[in-house]
């Protein structure tokens, strides 16, 4: 397991790759483990030790770029404060929500932590689902 050091849109990761097979990679991001599924995953190639670094840096980055801010789409994104599992959805697409507003729950740590929405306006997506892994500064839910 080897630790490196990641800076994805100014949030600094600390994230080790345990196991790489096929199209799967499990990887350790600030303390939470995460199954990533690797798209366009090249054939199986035997990797040297000093190819490690490389690999190990193409694989998160494919992994990560899944789950990166820029998918939030329009509007202004409620935010992951840190890294966990959401365990419950709290709005649906459509609703009205207020400052303050409860809009998911994440559990981090073994505490669950209520999200709340820091605008006023209407849920236009929401970009998470129950049971999913997600990193510091994923977009949650959107607010038109």
């Amino acid at each position: 397991m080897n630790l490196k050091k990641y800076i994805i849109n100014g949030i600094e990761y600390n994230v080790s790759v345990n196991s790489v097979t096929d199209d799967k990679a499990e990887v350790t991001v600030n303390g939470v483990t995460y199954q990533v599924n690797i798209e366009n995953s090249r054939e199986a190639v035997p990797v040297h030790e000093s190819d490690t670094e490389s690999f190990e840096h193409q694989s998160v980055c494919e992994g990560v770029s899944q789950v990166a801010p820029s998918m939030a789409g329009p509007g202004k994104s409620v935010r992951s404060p840190l890294p966990g599992v959401v365990v419950g959805i709290k709005v649906k697409v459509g609703d009205s929500v207020k400052v303050g507003q409860t809009v998911a729950v994440l559990e981090a740590m073994k505490m669950e932590n209520e999200i709340q929405s820091e605008y006023d306006g209407v849920v236009t997506s929401i970009n998470v689902s129950e049971g999913d892994s997600i990193l510091e500064g994923a977009p949650m839910v959107v607010i038109g």
